[in-house]
């Protein structure tokens, strides 16, 4: 059983970037008489002289930039456009190409927010405050495009450059490195965002959780997780992150003695809670000597939120309510659980359990039935799925039909050897 998704699945939305809907626009600074204090003071970069001198340009940047920041997507076109076409100033053209990167961004284009942003970058003309902050946001566009090396080293870039580190900078940078897989390094970025903020944001955990989990260190990923729901209790997302990372280490009691706490505590309100809890309940069972006590309570966890309407009725649900069933020891509750799965299902698998359930209780019309639907549904195993066939023809006295399907299983690597002795036996008059 492979346990590796299970934390990216649930880690996933808080590992997603977050970007605000309209990044911030930096306008003209020389609209504006006051002084403000320098955001990067201890800049390596040289101050470039602005060459903004038209009152006429001035007034429309502003006025274009104004449109974009009021998602006004038309008028900003109208206004920017010519600027970056036919202004004498480099710095109008740079700050109309940074506002035309807005626009493209909040349409879903991000590689053409992207590129009109590198082309206000290399224009080489706006002071350090605007030219550092595009930069940073270009590491974030970087990020959201999925090109975490790039957004990586341009992060470097504004570091070195700007002489300026923040908290939120190598969260960005954990964030990219956990993408590219590079654990050590995603570890490394996080906890230095920690340190430098008495508050982290809660998703930087989810990052430091599955980079500790992916780099094999499941103990530090388990003690986290506690760690973080210990202080935040009824908090459901803590919640299904310890439960992931404990699954994950393999560590089933520890994360049944959460849920199990949680359900008590009347914390069970999603349908992943109670799946997850009847899934462990199962998992443990499976690989207990006694698998019926574990699995019993993995039926009455699927029960209970299904009565109340919380777990729904859906053919993974029904699937897992037969298995569980099944290990139980129940057969009717995991018939009538495969039988309600079947309509749902996009194969033949739960037709097929539920026919070899018939066959065991010697129902082996019903049998016939439901395997020959899951053959024609689509299985898996079809060798498997012929041999049962064969049996129910077998308990109906129909010879001519069990040997059908027998030449159908030695078809199959999987049951060939099996089918075809059975087959040369019945050959000698010796099949029944």
């Amino acid at each position: 059983m492979k346990h590796v998704p299970l934390i990216k699945m649930l880690a996933g939305a808080a590992l997603a970037l977050t970007l605000a809907s309209s990044p911030v626009i930096a306008k003209d600074s020389n609209a504006s008489k006051e002084k403000k204090e320098a955001l990067y003071p201890n800049a390596t970069r040289t101050e470039p002289k602005l060459d903004l001198t038209s009152e006429k340009d001035q007034k429309a940047l502003n006025e274009g930039l104004d449109a974009v920041n009021a998602q006004e997507k038309d008028k900003a076109v109208q206004v920017l456009q010519p600027i970056i076409d036919s202004s004498k100033s480099k710095y109008a053209q740079a700050l109309a190409l940074q506002g035309l990167a807005n626009l493209h961004y909040n349409d879903g284009d991000v590689k053409g927010a992207i590129d009109l942003l590198k082309r206000a970058l290399d224009n080489g003309t706006m002071p350090n405050d605007t030219y550092f902050q595009l930069e940073y946001m270009l590491a974030q566009f970087y990020l959201a495009n999925e090109q975490y090396q790039p957004a990586i080293d341009t992060l470097t870039k504004w570091r070195t450059e700007g002489k300026k580190e923040t908290a939120d900078s190598y969260a960005l940078e954990g964030n990219a490195y956990y993408r590219l897989e590079k654990y050590p390094q995603a570890i490394a970025a996080i906890k230095k965002a920690q340190s430098m903020t008495d508050k982290p944001n809660d998703s930087w955990n989810q990052i430091l959780m599955a980079s500790y989990a992916e780099s094999g260190q499941g103990e530090e990923a388990a003690n986290l997780a506690q760690k973080q729901l210990a202080a935040n209790p009824n908090d459901s997302t803590a919640l299904n992150n310890a439960v992931a990372v404990l699954m994950q280490s393999q560590k089933y009691p520890e994360a049944i003695q959460l849920m199990e706490k949680a359900k008590a505590a009347g914390a069970f309100k999603a349908e992943k809670d109670y799946v997850n809890l009847a899934k462990l309940y199962l998992i443990t069972g499976q690989e207990s000597s006694d698998p019926k006590p574990n699995a019993n309570k993995a039926v009455a966890a699927l029960e209970d939120g299904m009565s109340k309407g919380v777990v729904t009725s859906s053919y993974d649900n029904y699937k897992l309510l037969g298995d569980a069933s099944y290990v139980a020891d129940s057969p009717s509750k995991a018939i009538q659980a495969y039988q309600k799965a079947m309509p749902l299902a996009k194969d033949g698998e739960a037709a097929i359990r539920a026919g070899q359930l018939l066959l065991s209780e010697s129902k082996f019309g019903e049998a016939k039935t439901l395997i020959q639907q899951g053959i024609d549904k689509g299985v898996q195993r079809k060798g498997t799925a012929y041999m049962l066939l064969a049996e129910a023809c077998r308990g109906l006295k129909d010879k001519p039909g069990a040997i059908a399907a027998m030449q159908k299983a030695a078809q199959d690597p999987d049951t060939a050897a099996k089918a075809k002795a059975w087959l040369k036996q019945a050959q000698a008059g010796g099949g029944k």
